[in-house]
């Protein structure tokens, strides 16, 4: 398996194709949730995709990271494919996408909107809740925010 970073500028478009099925096939197909999956945030120059591809070049691991607001950057989009979940490799993929925040916006406090049912496992990483459960999508979100 082979981690990468990109800015979506790097992305080859094969890259990005395989990334946005993955996501649409988590987040729209397998969670029957009918939103824009693709948004303004992938092309800003800034946001980071950090993936993972395995020795055959399909999607593993998949997170961007982004300025979200002033002092403020963002984790989104965090997924594994299902046939590697259980591996241990949401633990690895956010400890990437940590270390993106951390050496491209040290000053800043990292945030991320959970689903609710995944917070104990983001609270584990050192976030904390920074809000009540709220619907978003029609599934429960929390926002969450690394304690410094």
């Amino acid at each position: 398996m082979n981690w990468y970073t990109k800015k979506f500028s790097e992305l080859d478009t094969l890259t990005f194709y395989k990334l946005a099925k993955a996501r649409v096939d988590i987040f729209v197909v397998e969670q029957a949730c009918a939103y824009p999956e693709l948004d303004d945030v992938d092309i800003l120059e800034e946001t980071q995709h950090i993936y993972c591809l395995d020795n055959d070049g399909e999607v593993v691991a998949y997170s961007r990271c982004y300025l979200k607001a002033s002092k403020v950057t963002a984790i989104g989009r965090v997924i594994i494919t299902e046939q590697n979940r259980g591996k241990g490799l949401a633990s690895v993929l956010m400890k990437e996408s940590l270390n993106v925040c951390a050496k491209l916006w040290p000053e800043c406090k990292v945030q991320l909107s959970a689903q609710t049912h995944l917070a104990p496992f983001y609270q584990r990483l050192g976030f904390k809740p920074i809000s009540d459960s709220y619907l978003e999508d029609g599934i429960p979100h929390t926002d969450m925010e690394l304690a410094q």
